[in-house]
This record gives structure tokens, sequence and C-alpha cells, in this order.
């Protein structure tokens, strides 16, 4: 099972394109130099949307492992993970289909989306991705999300350190801006549930550092890029990805 990287980038999400952002990626080469920027400021893990030649979220298993293969080559050592996203496009049978067939090792999956489909298949698909040996990092909006954890995952799956959390911060607030305090349910949770897991944080806006670096000091790892944020602590926007990792770093060394 592969660990989740201390600094992983998310340069582009699934519904941002180049009016948010001129330096956005979009097509795969875009992908792969952003990519590689990105690895040189400081990040190890990436985390990636693709794109139809329209602009729009894909989707695809053949277009993943496409992916893949050519950023392997061209990013190596940088730990690679795919989105399951909906973005109101697609279905809990497709993303199941997708996460399971692109040859990836690490995959993104909302819990709110796998549970369209009942918490006895979502709980199917969790062990068919283990039985892979497909490490999925479940993705959880608030408290309630981490809760249904505990009733979806397998007890193995879900006490095993190994298992791979992202926190979701500020999406949900007004203007989508993030804050240190927003954590504090999920490390009450964890705490609760007496879990250590392998655990990261992507918070929204303009806070993004602060919060990032707050989970940092913590002991969790760290998302940052225009998936979430386009923005500076001081409200500048950033140049690119790059800028925005490099940014993080110099925060983490100052903290």
């Amino acid at each position: 099972m592969t660990a989740l990287p201390r600094i992983m980038v998310a340069p582009n999400g699934a519904t941002k394109t180049k009016a948010d952002h001129p330096a956005l990626p979009m097509s795969l080469d875009e992908l792969t130099d952003t990519a590689r920027a990105c690895q040189t400021a400081g990040a190890q893990g990436l985390h990636f949307h693709l794109r139809t030649p329209e602009g729009t979220h894909l989707l695809d298993s053949g277009a993943y492992r496409e992916a893949l293969a050519h950023l392997s080559e061209q990013v190596p050592g940088m730990a690679l993970q795919i989105t399951t996203e909906a973005a109101g496009i697609y279905h809990p049978p497709h993303q199941r289909h997708v996460a399971l067939h692109s040859g990836a090792s690490l995959v993104s999956v909302s819990l709110r989306e796998m549970l369209r489909d009942g918490a006895e298949v979502a709980g199917r698909f969790y062990r068919n991705c283990a039985d892979a040996g497909i490490t999925v990092q479940h993705i959880c909006y608030d408290r309630e999300d981490a809760e249904h954890l505990t009733h979806v995952l397998p007890c193995e799956q879900f006490e095993n350190p190994a298992l791979q959390l992202l926190f979701v911060l500020g999406r949900y607030t007004a203007g989508q801006i993030s804050s240190p305090d927003m954590l504090t349910p999920f490390t009450q949770w964890m705490r609760s549930r007496g879990i250590d897991p392998d655990w990261a944080v992507c918070a929204f806006g303009v806070g993004e550092t602060t919060a990032l670096t707050a989970a940092a000091a913590l002991g969790g790892k760290m998302r940052v890029g225009f998936e979430n944020s386009l923005w500076h602590p001081d409200g500048t926007l950033a140049e690119n990805n790059a800028a925005r990792v490099a940014d993080l770093c110099a925060a983490l060394a100052l903290s």
C-alpha cells in the first residue's frame, strides 16, 4: 500500500477553466509541465483530473491509463493519484469502474458519492479495491461523512494505520474560505475512534496555506493547488500551481 506523500498538488479540479486562471492545466501536456514544475517546487504527489477536448471533466479508464503511463515517465518518483469525482456528470457504477480499471494505485473517492448506491455496494467496492492493491483516499467533507466510514468500511480497513483520509475545509462555507478551526471536528473524531490513519487536508480560498500548515503541525499531510485555491495568503493571485506549492513549503519552513 502506497503512503500519501506529504505534499500533493491538485492543479486543476473538475470544473475550473482558463477563464478562472490562464495557467490552469487542461491538456495532458499542460498537466505534465505543471507536474514537473510542482515537483521541483516541493510536491511529491499529483492529484489530477482529465478533460475532454472541449474542456469538460472526463472519467475514462483508458484515458487514465495513457495519462498515468505518460506521467510516470515524465515525472518519475512523483506519486500519481486519480480522481473519481462525479462533477454532476457520472454515476457510482461508472466511478467504481474507473477506480478499478484505470491501472492507478492511488484513487481519491468521495464517500458521499459512493453511498448513493447504498452502504453495502460501497463496502463491497472498497473491499474490491483493497483486493486489487488499490489505495483509496476517502474524502470527508464533515464529521458526519467520517462517521459513515465506521459503518461502511470493513473493520480491518478502518483500523489500519494505512487508511487514507482527506478532510475538506471550507467547501461549503460562505465564499469558500477555510480556516484552521475547521479541522477540529475531524481531529476530535479520530481521537474518539482511537484511530491514527494516514490523513491529509485540502482547504479552499485564501486560507489554504494557513489551514494546511496547521494540519501539518498536527501530523497531517497536505493537498495544495488551483483545484482549491488560486490565491496566496495575502490575497494576491498565484502565478501558477508551482507558486502555491512554493508558498506552502516556505510557510512550513517558518512554522
